[in-house]
């Protein structure tokens, strides 16, 4: 291809991503390369030249002199920059009653499937950038739950590093206790090779001085993991009886078991430290803003300077929350209260090492976050959640630094709902690995094929099966966009019309095919439910 053609061909790529951006993930976009791996960031991360806003039109003027560390990272290992992704604004840490996606500078993210449904946050950009297709990785940011959220919550893996393993020099703070870059990507690879790009020590972050000695980056190596042999995780909310999630429990000790791990139940008496890890956050909010603030070319100089311009440009900064945990934050500077939350969170580490070492665990095991609930402009995203089922796996994780890797594996009302495996301080790369083999058994399972009839269905289906009546495969299996080698389970009421289907498949190129009979010898076969057909 010669200069002239490569261009227009990046020309009309460039075009064709922006218009694919349904659900407002970017914030702005800077093109793609046919040559690198294109990459969004979220928007609380400097990009030489580049506006960096954390969502808010008070930094619309913060043009960022340098790259951040890990965007240096990535250029030199050979990622290209596409765009700068939305986030829910100033990270979720302005109001509490917040709308996950939501900024005054990018305006509303929505949830890849369903544009009504709000896609978590706070890097919510970068999360639905990838579940749509527009890049195959992203950068978020988490505090508590703002990687790990969206990730789940719209069907991608999402890795919350150890504290320190990645820098935070030139990234828009909230707690410098536990704030953390990490990689959120459609395949596990991917998230592998960015995580050994952004990971290091870096002599402007103190945190990464922490990084072991001996400490292996080689992520990469461990993706093909298939095995859990010997290994012992603790169910995270062991105790929750909502019947769906028993199931997906149930589901996540047998899927163990099978690859030669182990499930346990724990008796998680550990205390959740809210009002100290709220306030550690508060007040370090305040202190790391300033600091941000002192070097960046925005004209807003500390956090009652953002304060003051959201008061006067209310109307546009604050149509559906105020600022409520900044006023918080001006208010929490007392020294020994911070001391002694910082014990409190010290203490609770503790109690998380004594439950691995009680039971024998290598590592956390559990449901993720979700499922997504309706976007909700009159009180925020509390009150929306509450309609649906509620759990989390990832707190104990945040406040105390450690490793967490979410990856989708089950869907509660259609939506995506992640499996999380949380480990020690430093063990990003055995959580990497025991993720690795969880992954396989998810990418490994096979599409399920009903063929019989619509009137035939409607009487009852395999739990997660698609329906395509054996006369229109040829015509509909396109619309599955399925690799030829991918594995494809048929069957119908005898196994007849399931050959039927079999064969014409065969004819267009598939060769990973299954004929499982009829549907009672089928459903025990993949080990699934008859369950009742909604179209």
């Amino acid at each position: 291809m010669n200069k002239f053609f490569l261009i227009l061909s990046c020309l009309a790529l460039n075009a064709y991503t922006k218009d694919l951006d349904t659900n407002n993930s970017l914030i702005d976009f800077y093109g793609k390369s046919e040559t690198k791996i294109n990459i969004v960031i979220k928007d609380n991360i400097d990009i030489q030249d580049k506006v960096t806003s954390a969502g808010s039109l008070a930094l619309k003027d913060n043009v960022a002199v340098k790259n951040a560390f890990i965007i240096q990272r990535l250029i030199d290992s050979d990622f290209h920059i596409s765009g700068k992704a939305n986030l829910s604004e100033w990270a979720n840490f302005r109001s509490e009653n917040s709308v996950s996606g939501w900024s005054s500078i990018g305006g509303q993210t929505t949830h890849v499937l369903d544009s009504k449904y709000n896609p978590c946050g706070s890097s919510s950009g970068s999360a639905v950038a990838v579940a749509s297709g527009l890049v195959d990785i992203a950068i978020g940011t988490e505090t508590n739950g703002s990687i790990s959220c969206p990730s789940s919550i719209n069907g991608i893996i999402g890795f919350k590093p150890t504290v320190g393993l990645v820098s935070r020099s030139g990234i828009v703070p909230i707690a410098s206790s536990q704030d953390t870059a990490g990689p959120m990507g459609k395949t596990l690879k991917i998230v592998a090779k960015t995580l050994e790009a952004i990971s290091g020590y870096d002599p402007d972050d103190k945190a990464t001085y922490l990084i072991p000695d001996d400490f292996d980056f080689n992520f990469l190596e461990v993706t093909n993991n298939k095995r859990l042999d010997d290994i012992r995780f603790g169910l995270l909310n062991a105790d929750n009886q909502n019947p769906q999630v028993l199931e997906l429990h149930k589901e996540i000790k047998s899927i163990v078991k099978k690859l030669g791990g182990e499930v346990v139940d724990i008796d998680d008496d550990r205390i959740y430290p809210d009002e100290a890890e709220y306030f550690i956050l508060l007040y370090e909010f305040r202190v790391g803003l300033q600091k941000y603030l002192e070097t960046s070319s925005s004209s807003m100089r500390n956090l009652e300077d953002v304060i003051k311009f959201n008061d006067e440009n209310k109307n546009t900064v604050m149509p559906y929350f105020g600022q409520d945990i900044f006023f918080q934050s001006l208010e929490s500077d007392s020294y020994i209260q911070y001391m002694w939350s910082r014990y409190k969170i010290k203490n609770s580490y503790k109690a998380t090492l004594r439950l691995l070492e009680e039971y024998d665990l290598d590592a956390f095991i559990g449901l993720t976050r979700g499922p997504a609930w309706k976007i909700n402009y009159n009180g925020g995203d509390w009150p929306a959640m509450q309609e649906n089922i509620r759990f989390s796996s990832g707190g104990f994780a945040a406040h105390n630094g450690m490793p967490h890797i979410t990856i989708p594996f089950f869907k509660i009302d259609n939506f995506p709902i992640g499996i999380s495996i949380i480990g020690k301080r430093w063990d990003d790369k055995e959580i990497l690995k025991f993720a690795a083999a969880i992954d396989s058994k998810s990418t490994d399972q096979p599409t399920i094929i009903d063929v019989r009839s619509l009137d035939e269905v409607k009487t009852g289906i395999i739990e997660g099966a698609v329906h395509i009546e054996w006369t229109e495969i040829g015509k509909e299996i396109k619309n599955l966009d399925i690799p030829r080698d991918y594995p494809l389970y048929l069957y119908c009421r005898s196994g007849n019309r399931s050959g039927k289907a079999i064969a014409i498949l065969e004819e267009m190129g598939f060769t990973n095919l299954t004929n499982i009979g009829g549907i009672l010898d089928a459903a025990q076969l993949v080990e699934k439910k008859i369950v009742k057909y909604s179209e």
